[in-house]
């Protein structure tokens, strides 16, 4: 199934007496649903809670247990508060009665401010002409990625042993969905490796443990086939945990989210 396909079913589940849905293995990543997906999976559920007026501005994310592809599982939300401005929603991937992922979302509408700070940041990347992609290998490369272009400008693939923290580079959905959302962008963003397996030099597991993703409003409107610029540091990495963060630009060099992630490293 395409993207567009699993968002617009947890769209629909709020009306639904059986909220239950299944990802296919080809959406895989390891034993588990690729979190990126499960994550835009609850973001779209909780949406259609909230007044369109009210965008996302955060959201946290943590990865409970697996959750396991080709096996039904229910995605229960929660209104947790609805202000004058602000509403904060909370939803829950459910699996065999055992919780997998939760996700707490923040939605606030505009307000009026004499307060402007422009954000200047930029990336210094130039777009794609050839691609230098991560390469599909059979029983490595998880197979999720086969629907995401990962242009990689400066870091290593993973388990080459580069003494590389850091990912800089560009991303897209290889087959552009019908329009893009902030459920897609949720998606898109989690599709690059963790920062520390390109320094392992055979393969190990990894999984995230805590995502934290807040979007930048105002920005421009966002067309389905762009290429989005992507910079992801380590900050600090011991004791089998790393933490990152990243920023992402849009096609016009404007920020539209922020990234951090504790990643677990089992090597």
């Amino acid at each position: 199934m395409h993207i567009d396909e699993y968002l617009s079913v947890a769209q629909s589940l709020k009306d639904q007496p059986n909220n239950t849905m299944t990802v296919s293995k080809e959406w895989s990543q390891g034993r588990t649903v690729y979190g990126g997906l499960s994550a835009g999976i609850l973001y779209a559920a909780a949406k259609v809670y909230v007044d369109s007026a009210r965008v996302l501005r955060s959201m946290t994310t943590n990865f409970v247990g697996p959750l396991l592809s080709e096996k039904a599982f229910e995605v229960s939300v929660e209104v947790v508060r609805a202000g004058k401005n602000v509403s904060q929603l909370q939803a829950r991937a459910i699996q065999d009665g055992k919780i997998c992922v939760v996700s707490q979302f923040c939605f606030a509408e505009n307000r009026s401010s004499k307060i402007e700070v422009p954000n200047t940041e930029t990336h210094g990347l130039s777009i794609p002409i050839k691609g230098n992609f991560i390469p599909q290998i059979p029983k490595v490369t998880p197979k999720f990625l086969r629907h995401f272009d990962l242009s990689i400008q400066d870091g290593g693939i993973p388990f080459s042993g580069k003494k590389n923290s850091h990912y800089y580079g560009w991303m897209r959905f290889k087959k552009p969905p019908l329009t893009i959302t902030d459920a897609h962008i949720v998606s898109l963003i989690d599709a690059w490796p963790p920062t520390l397996l390109q320094m392992l030099k055979w393969p190990a597991p990894a999984s995230t443990v805590s995502w934290n993703l807040e979007f930048i409003h105002p920005h421009r409107e966002l067309s389905p086939t762009d290429w989005f610029a992507y910079k992801a540091d380590t900050r600090q990495a011991a004791n089998g945990y790393g933490h990152t963060e990243a920023t992402i630009w849009d096609i016009h060099g404007e920020v539209i989210a922020i990234s951090r992630q504790t990643v677990a490293i089992f090597d």
